[in-house]
C-alpha cells in the first residue's frame, strides 16, 4: 500500500512541485492501493494562486496540463483509492478527494469542502469537468458545480463529496483501504474499469474549446486581478 501526504504551502496547494509529486507518486504506486491525505490541518485548499497569477500564458497550459493528467490518472488509477480528508478540500483539493473511491473526512465542523470554481471565476477544463461530473450525482451536479459553495463535512455527505465521517480520519481511511485491497486485485481492476468506462471518452474537441475557452480565462487580466484581491486580503 502507497500513503501519499499532500504537503506544501497554503494549506497544501496544488502547485506545480506538489502536483507533480502526486503525479509521480501514484505511477511509483504501479496500480497497487493508495491512501491519499493532508498535512496540518488540511487536505488541500485548492490550487495555489499565487502560482496561477504570475503565470503567462504558456506556464498557464502546463499547470492546466499537469492538473489534468493528475485528475485522470487519479480517476483511472486502477488500484483502490481512498481519500482521508483530514480538513479543508477546496476547489482542485476537492477535486483530488472526488476521483478517490472513498473519502472518508474529518467530522470537524470548521472544514470547507467544496467545488467553488465557478464562484471564483474560473472555469474548468473540460476532461476534468467530464469526469467530475461523472463521480457526482446528477441530482446533485447543479447545487455542487453551479452553486458553488464551500460545505461543511455533513453537507458535504450529503452531496456526496464525501463518504463517511470520522473522528479518526485516518485510520478509518485506512481501514477501508484495507478492505478494499484484500479483494483480488485483478476481479477489482477490472470492475473499477467497468465502472468508469464512458465517464471520460475520447473529445476531439476539447482541445480546441480548451485552447479556445478556458486557457484564455486562466491567463487573462481578469482572472489575475481578481486573484490578486484575494491574495492581499
Amino acid at each position: 500500500m502507497t500513503e501519499i501526504a499532500l504537503e506544501g504551502p497554503g494549506k497544501n496547494a496544488l502547485g506545480t512541485l506538489l502536483m507533480t509529486e502526486l503525479r509521480d507518486s501514484l505511477a511509483a504506486a504501479k496500480g497497487g492501493p493508495v491512501l491519499i491525505t493532508g498535512t496540518g490541518d488540511a487536505f488541500s485548499a485548492g490550487l495555489d494562486l499565487k502560482e496561477v497569477h504570475s503565470a503567462t500564458s504558456t506556464d498557464m497550459l502546463r499547470f492546466l496540463t499537469l492538473l489534468t493528467e493528475v485528475v485522470v490518472a487519479l480517476h483511472h488509477h486502477p488500484g483502490p483509492t481512498v481519500a482521508a480528508v483530514n480538513g479543508h478540500a477546496i476547489a482542485g483539493g476537492c477535486l483530488v478527494a472526488l476521483m478517490c473511491d472513498i473519502r472518508v473526512c474529518t467530522d470537524n465542523p470548521r472544514a470547507r469542502i467544496g467545488l467553488n470554481e465557478v464562484a471564483l471565476g474560473l472555469r474548468f477544463p473540460p476532461r476534468i469537468l467530464r469526469i467530475a461530473r461523472s463521480r457526482l450525482s446528477v441530482a446533485h451536479q447543479t447545487e455542487v458545480l453551479l452553486g458553488a459553495g464551500l460545505h461543511n463535512p455533513v453537507d458535504a455527505q450529503r452531496l456526496g463529496l464525501v463518504d463517511q465521517l470520522s473522528d479518526q480520519p485516518l485510520q478509518s481511511a485506512r481501514d477501508q483501504l484495507a478492505a478494499l485491497a484484500a479483494h483480488p486485485a485483478s476481479a477489482y481492476a477490472a470492475a473499477k474499469r467497468a465502472l468508469r468506462e464512458g465517464s471520460d471518452p475520447p473529445d476531439p474537441t476539447e482541445d480546441a474549446r480548451f485552447l479556445d475557452e478556458v486557457l484564455p480565462v486562466w491567463s487573462g487580466p481578469e482572472l489575475k486581478q481578481r486573484i490578486a484581491g484575494f491574495l492581499h486580503r
